[in-house]
């Protein structure tokens, strides 16, 4: 396994400099946003889809600093009931495929989407309760327009030996393992998780569990390192669902912190051991969200916890047990 990082932390610096400061901090992979919620900053597909000589000019520079790319990002959503919404984030996820393929990346980064209760709706509805009656058949309309998108997306992934890596996420409708593996069963192995432990810890969702489920199906395409802190002075009084502004920190149930500021060294080393246990031999991608602190500190305080987590080896022949 490798440390690997999500820069749209470090956007503000150019493409070179977080390459240069990262491979500094001893970090192995890069995770490349290319539109999105996530942004494009430092991959911007205007620039290099299509576009031989600034993909040649990339990979050189990657190769300068001893790093590769685990995926490339583009978080959206193409279930968006309004359709310039949906277009667009449907436009931002094929190019982001493609330029995966051209740029010998096997993974792209995404979310599931949400779409509206109803066709006739225009805002993503996220539904959590199967009552009254009509929410539930309200979800059934979200997954008939899931399958039908994911499906076809599916196909245009595989044309381009291209994974899509799904984050579970809130306010979308893959936001648990057992949903993600419904839209998996609904289409095919090319949709699999992005896996990030920091939503499904606030959800009380067991992480070593969620990646034996997940890992055990080869359902685990990418991999986030990313942590969170359930504060149950606040938790006790209103519950997980929480609509709290991230940024007034004291008012929330929980907050993403720094790689080892929510859970222990030992906890990253247990998330390492299932992943190898399930054969997971790729990058962990730290994506820094805590507002607590800086990104360079929160990124340099997580490198060393995944430092010390990660194994470098393969293992060795069990001699002891012949």
């Amino acid at each position: 396994m490798d440390t690997g990082v999500l820069t749209t932390s470090i956007s503000d610096e150019s493409l070179a400099d977080a390459f240069a400061y990262l491979s500094e901090r001893g970090v192995d992979a890069v995770e490349l946003a290319c539109g999105g919620f996530v942004g494009d900053d430092h991959l911007p597909q205007d620039e290099y889809l299509d576009d031989p000589d600034a993909q040649a000019e990339l990979q050189d520079r990657l190769e300068e600093h001893g790093l590769y790319i685990s995926a490339l990002a583009t978080h959206n959503n193409p279930l968006h009931p309004v359709d310039d919404r949906s277009r667009g984030a449907d436009r931002e996820l094929r190019g982001a495929i493609r330029l995966a393929s051209q740029l010998g990346v096997d993974t792209v980064t995404t979310f599931s989407g949400l779409p509206a209760g109803g066709p006739n709706d225009e805002v993503p509805n996220w539904i959590t309760a199967p009552w009254p009656g009509e929410h539930r058949d309200a979800h059934e309309y979200q997954w008939d327009v899931a399958e039908a998108y994911w499906t076809e997306m599916a196909g245009f992934a595989d044309d381009h030996d291209v994974n899509v890596a799904i984050e579970m996420h809130p306010n979308m409708l893959v936001y648990e393992p057992r949903g993600l593996l419904r839209l998996r069963e609904l289409t095919d192995d090319r949709i699999g998780a992005n896996f990030d432990p920091s939503h499904l810890l606030w959800q009380g969702i067991s992480v070593t569990e969620a990646i034996r489920l997940l890992g055990n199906r080869d359902a685990i395409h990418h991999v986030h390192a990313k942590d969170t802190k359930v504060y149950d002075h606040n938790a006790r009084e209103k519950g997980v669902l929480d609509t709290a502004p991230y940024t007034e920190e004291a008012e929330r149930s929980w907050l993403f912190r720094s790689i080892g500021y929510g859970h222990g060294e030992n906890f990253w080393k247990d998330v390492v051991s299932a992943l190898r246990l399930v054969d997971y031999d790729g990058a962990l991608s730290i994506e820094h969200e805590d507002s607590l602190t800086s990104a360079r500190e929160g990124l340099g305080k997580g490198i060393d916890v995944l430092d010390r987590a990660i194994f470098e080896s393969t293992p060795d022949d069990a001699f002891w047990a012949e």
